[in-house]
């Protein structure tokens, strides 16, 4: 008897030893992982190994600056502080499980090419994805939550001017979950809100829904309120053109993509919109704007629906927008807007298409 109580305390033992051993060396190997994922342009000033968590503080992934080409700013992503939270008793498997991710302080850039291409982090997204040597495939990573605080973003935009247009967000929480990696086949529910930053005035932005990244199947909501048009200038105006002195604009639009097929109702309102004297604004002489605005009480909103094949190749969201809030806007104004346009000839279109050609951006096209 005494001798089969001392062998089952001594397994109690060795197997409490073996799950101490376990909790404490997975996040040392997580830390390994870590430091692959980053790539050879990532650093991080100091890693602290807990029981259960690894924090990661000043991380930085830096960007590549080589002439007309390189990136915009010096750094793709940098953040204050990174906590990872590991589900310890998978991450000795060859599956990773992450319980949350919390991220203080951080910075992405993102670049839209000329030809309106979007990159997001290339030093990551653009290179071989991490494998198990012994198989040759990819590690497969899964995160239950994401959350960001207190974050910041600068949108580059070189499809608009030769050096691109910054536009920037701040002051954004965000919570993103699950995502899987590298499939990235799962759905996850974000939410998300900020601050867009502007000249004369800041504007908000919240975004929330669902999106599957891998089949870019979404039910979205997006809000912009008070957003400075005086910072969107170079979606709205020529360089010939008479300059915005002050104006905000609202939007808010539900894209659902199913299948590819998108359809997306929304209200795109501009409010108090104040030109400089002289030229014209998207092709429409300053005095027609000008008119148009007092007529609608310095506020003009339409109600618009996006619908197409986001696969298509002739499918474009600028050239939709501008078509569809061109009808809105016609049958909102009725006679004041024929009367401009029998003025003008199509340079009432023209307006439309300048602010379609601008929400036709943000949205991605």
């Amino acid at each position: 008897m005494r001798s089969g109580l001392r062998r089952a305390v001594l397994l109690l033992v060795l197997t409490g030893v073996a799950v101490l051993g376990a909790f404490l060396l997975a996040p040392l190997l997580l830390r390994s992982q870590i430091e692959a994922a980053l790539g050879p342009r990532g650093e991080v000033a100091k890693i602290e190994v807990g029981f259960g968590s690894v924090v990661l503080h000043d991380v930085r992934i830096r960007a590549v600056r080589d002439g007309k080409q390189g990136w915009p700013t010096d750094d793709e992503l940098r953040a204050r502080r990174v906590d990872v939270r590991p589900q310890l008793r998978d991450l000795l498997s060859a599956r990773v499980r992450i319980e949350r991710i919390t991220v203080d302080g951080a910075y992405l850039s993102l670049l839209r090419t000329r030809d309106g291409a979007l990159r997001v982090l290339p030093a990551l997204l653009e290179q071989s994805p991490v494998t198990d040597d012994a198989r040759n495939t990819p590690v497969p990573v899964h995160v239950s939550r994401i959350e960001l605080r207190d974050a910041s973003l600068d949108f580059h935009d070189a499809s608009v001017r030769r050096t691109p247009h910054r536009l920037a967000l701040q002051a954004l929480n965000a919570e993103i979950g699950p995502v899987d990696l590298p499939a990235l086949d799962t759905a996850s529910t974000l939410k998300l809100e900020g601050i867009v930053k502007g000249v004369r005035q800041d504007g908000r932005l919240t975004l929330q829904g669902e999106v599957v990244p891998a089949t870019r199947d979404a039910r979205l909501a997006l809000s912009l309120r008070d957003v400075d048009l005086v910072a969107f200038q170079p979606y709205l105006i020529k360089a010939a053109e008479t300059g915005v002195k002050r104006g905000t604009m609202d939007l808010d639009i539900r894209p659902v993509v199913v299948d590819k097929r998108l359809k997306a109702p929304g209200t795109l309102t501009l409010n108090g919109l104040e030109l400089a004297s002289g030229g014209s604004f998207m092709g429409l002489p300053r005095a027609a704007v000008v008119g148009l605005m007092k007529d609608r009480d310095e506020r003009i909103s339409v109600d618009f629906t996006l619908e197409g094949r986001i696969d298509d190749p002739s499918f474009s969201l600028n050239e939709g927008f501008a078509t569809r809030v061109t009808g809105a806007v016609a049958e909102s104004v009725g006679v004041s807007l024929g009367g401009l346009v029998r003025g003008v000839g199509s340079a009432g279109s023209s307006v439309v298409k300048g602010v379609g050609d601008a929400v036709g951006k943000l949205l991605g096209d």
